[in-house]
């Protein structure tokens, strides 16, 4: 997941670079996840042969919504959001979806909190101090860090304008309600269709159909729809073999192992890193906000991660031995008679 947020934070600069030299953002998301889909594809069919299950309609609807959730409403709202507000701002709301994702998980009882046990009570003050640390970044900015030396790469390109940055603010919070309800839901998913490669090729796929027609109603221009062999087209490849390939694969994987929870408290490792390369790379302003806030969620991160942890350890010493009766039970069929006497006894 720490690789994974690399990824995601070398994203920002390289589609905000794209973006600025005129790339169209629902374009670029049907276009990448195209991309993604082609890359997936062989890696799908040829490694989970014998473990992918028999697609039904029901289970079709199933990713068709799950591809929407995470695809075709998030991120097309996440990136018309950027025309209205900044990355830095987009990057400190995006921290909020753990916080999101942990309060449905457990409405949903799939996030098991005892308030009794030190570990239970670590996961609630590990998602609030992080909540804390958010709203510090997104509020106080505080004094400006003085650059120490000029910045190493320029992103250059026509300047992004902030029209509306109530309107940029809705979207971003209902991207992150989106994202949040989309983790949970892979969560669930993955327990009918545990096959992750094949997965991630049809939320790919599907996503892209979904994006593409809701871009060709909003936009009808055929330029924005052609791309150069430029910063366009090596954000898209980026994007699409990276993020939402194998970067989406990993999640997959992560969330099947240890839940949805665990996959976004990783969120704010890229915006402290966003902040960290935006400083002593691209010569963007650093505040000490940022710095103040992204110390607080790393506090956050740790508790909840270690109250993660506890869950790990009271299954492997009472729940397995639970789970063995349980198949010891299951071992032996019986076959009683009328009058109650065991005929057939097979191990």
């Amino acid at each position: 997941m720490a690789l994974a947020q690399m990824g995601y934070t070398f994203l920002y600069f390289i589609t905000e670079a794209s973006f600025n030299h005129g790339m169209n953002p629902h374009v670029y998301i049907t276009y990448r996840h195209i991309v993604a889909g082609f890359v997936m594809l062989p890696f799908a069919y040829f490694l989970e042969r014998k473990i992918r299950p028999k697609l039904t309609i029901a289970l079709f609807l199933e990713i068709f919504v799950l591809s929407l959730l995470g695809v075709g409403l998030t991120l097309n709202m996440y990136f018309a959001s950027l025309r209205y507000t900044t990355p830095t701002f987009l990057a400190s709301m995006v921290n909020t979806i753990a916080s999101l994702t942990f309060v449905i998980a457990v409405v949903l009882r799939l996030e098991v909190v005892d308030i009794r046990h030190p570990r239970g009570m670590a996961k609630i003050l590990g998602t609030l101090v992080s909540l804390a640390g958010v709203m510090v970044m997104t509020v106080y900015k505080g004094p400006v860090m003085r650059n120490l030396w000029h910045p190493l790469i320029h992103i250059q390109g026509n300047a992004v304008t902030h029209e509306n940055w109530l309107k940029g603010s809705v979207l971003t919070v209902a991207s992150c309600i989106t994202w949040s309800i989309w983790y949970i839901m892979q969560a669930l998913t993955l327990k009918r269709y545990p096959a992750q490669l094949s997965l991630t090729t049809w939320m790919n796929f599907v996503g892209a159909a979904q994006s593409a027609v809701f871009t060709v109603f909003i936009d009808h221009k055929q330029a924005d729809w052609t791309i150069g062999f430029n910063i366009d087209f090596w954000s898209t490849i980026y994007g699409g073999v990276v993020i939402s390939g194998l970067i989406i694969f990993i999640q997959l994987w992560c969330t099947k192992e240890k839940g949805p929870v665990f996959v976004t408290m990783f969120n704010p490792l890229s915006t402290i890193l966003v902040a960290v390369l935006a400083y002593f790379v691209f010569g963007e302003k650093l505040y000490l906000g940022s710095i103040v806030g992204g110390l607080i969620v790393i506090v956050g991160l740790y508790l909840l991660l270690w109250g993660k942890e506890g869950d790990q350890e009271d299954v492997k010493p009472e729940e397995q031995s639970c789970l063995t009766c349980e198949e010891q039970k299951d071992s032996k069929i019986h076959i009683l008679t009328k009058a109650g006497k065991e005929v057939k006894e097979e191990p």
